[in-house]
């Protein structure tokens, strides 16, 4: 990353974000509700994704959809399953208290598609067909050179432009990790010779056939034997994995995709430099068992785009970014460790194996159950906001309260991504002049206990400020102490 003396004058849009996939699809989305000028850059054509991608949405993805008023697009789109799982041991969530105590098969084909369509009606352009080539940040904005027609001016660049960053490298953000020590290939392919269908355990690893029905192409997925190049992989490299494990390669002909993925497992060392910041694949990689790795950086995108929305705007000051990484750098760290305990499970020789079905017996006790598929569903995330209210800094349950203008959600009023004040004491009691511009009062009453996954029932709070990503900034326990310290940290100071 070349230094500049550019002041930020004359940008073209305030925010740039490399990368239409879901994590720059959601960032946009969030900031377009915030009145943010804000344009993606993405390589490919069109939001068509070739080949097999990731496969779900847990349960806690679902709710910041649901969040945002658009969750029934996607639920209408899929499937609602039990997908939550540890080494592929399955984590029944049926219970959990939330409104959608499942996951949700959909392919990342469709959750694109929804997630564009949103933002095309918040009126985000797309530049298509173009790639980030390079960047210079000056004191006070980014240029972004583009492979066309560019550069582009603007005040941020946010790099969701996958495991390959290039706005990361430009950037000189590091990428420590572990290297691969085992490579697979997927793709999608014409046969020959019918295949027998299904899931396949050798000493190489886990391998897959499948197809929806005897007019689409056969998905595949093959461990190879050896930690395959970084090239881009050939038919024949696929014929060769196949044969190796199944003793044919079916005939394989016409495919449509063909690509490796390993279990090398990676994180950014900071997620933000400067005007640069990082979210999803550029920040994190991970082998895909457990599904958490679209989902984490869907979350990427709803903690940090409340938190540069304010600062753009100006009503919070630049360091509010720091907690981005400061909130989320430990989370991809934990997704990143319990992804590598996983796979180290599924090592296919006996002791392996052995320990597989201790794990799996472990997790059949319910205490164990729970705790890690709140963990695996995204359910337990709870930032570190210092001591309190068991609820601070967790997520905020989705109670039925009553207001004045009958009962309601908790989750309705983040529908427009600002944050909620909800009085459940006696009204009157809470002045909010300062805020009033930023933070929505709602005055509500709820009978009964709150519960949190894996934790149980809490007691329940007299007031409670949310932030727009849906965690919980302050409690109050019947006073409005550090309310006004909590609204200045997270929403900047009255007017």
């Amino acid at each position: 990353m070349r230094g500049s003396d550019y002041d930020g004058s004359d940008y073209d849009h305030t925010v740039v974000i490399a990368g239409g996939g879901p994590t720059g699809l959601m960032l946009a989305g969030e900031l377009a509700l915030a009145g943010v000028d804000v344009a993606i850059v993405e390589r490919r054509t069109s939001q068509q994704v070739i080949g097999q991608r990731a496969g779900g949405l847990h349960c806690r993805t679902i709710e910041l959809l649901d969040q945002r008023g658009i969750a029934d697009r996607f639920l209408a789109a899929g499937q609602a399953v039990q997908i939550a799982g540890f080494a592929q041991i399955r984590l029944d969530i049926s219970d959990f208290p939330t409104p959608h105590p499942y996951g949700l098969a959909l392919w990342q084909n469709e959750i694109e598609r929804l997630l564009a369509e949103w933002v095309d009606e918040l009126g985000v352009p797309i530049r298509r067909g173009v790639e980030v080539t390079g960047l210079t940040q000056g004191e006070g904005g980014v240029e972004v050179e583009l492979s066309e027609d560019g550069p582009l001016r603007a005040e941020y660049l946010l790099g969701c432009d996958g495991g390959r960053s290039l706005v990361r490298k430009a950037a000189g953000i590091g990428f420590p990790g572990w290297e691969p020590t085992t490579s697979y290939l997927i793709a999608q392919v014409e046969v020959r010779d019918e295949p027998t269908l299904g899931i396949h355990r050798d000493a190489i690893g886990t391998h897959g056939l499948d197809r929806q029905n005897d007019t689409e192409p056969v998905r595949v997925m093959v461990t190879e034997r050896n930690v395959g190049p970084a090239t881009e992989p050939t038919l024949d490299d696929l014929s060769a994995a196949l044969t190796a494990v199944y003793g044919t390669d079916f005939g394989i002909h016409s495919p449509t995709s063909i690509a490796r993925f390993t279990d090398a497992s990676r994180q950014a060392a900071t997620y933000r430099e400067g005007r640069i910041l990082l979210a999803g694949d550029a920040a994190h990689i991970h082998h895909p068992i457990g599904g958490q790795g679209l989902n984490t950086g869907l979350q990427d995108a709803v903690n940090l785009g409340w938190k540069l929305a304010q600062v753009v705007n100006g009503t919070a000051p630049d360091t509010l970014l720091d907690t981005y990484h400061a909130e989320r750098h430990p989370v991809g760290a934990r997704v990143l460790q319990t992804t590598m305990a996983q796979m180290a499970l599924l090592r296919t020789d006996d002791r392996t194996k052995a320990l597989h079905d201790n794990i799996s017996e472990m997790l059949g006790i319910d205490e164990v159950r729970k705790t890690f598929a709140a963990r695996m569903s995204g359910l337990d995330i709870r930032y570190d906001l210092g001591p309190g209210h068991p609820l601070l800094g967790r997520r905020m349950p989705d109670l039925d309260v009553a207001t004045a203008d009958g009962p309601r959600r908790a989750f309705e009023p983040l529908h427009a991504a600002r944050p909620v004040l909800l009085d459940l004491d006696e009204p009157g009691g809470i002045d909010l002049a300062g805020w009033g511009d930023r933070v929505s009062l709602i005055a509500a009453r709820y009978q009964g206990a709150w519960e949190l996954p894996a934790l149980g029932e809490v007691a329940a709070p007299t007031r409670v400020l949310i932030r727009p990503d849906g965690h919980v900034a302050w409690v109050g326990e019947g006073s409005s102490d550090g309310l006004n310290e909590a609204l200045t940290r997270w929403f900047g100071p009255p007017v």
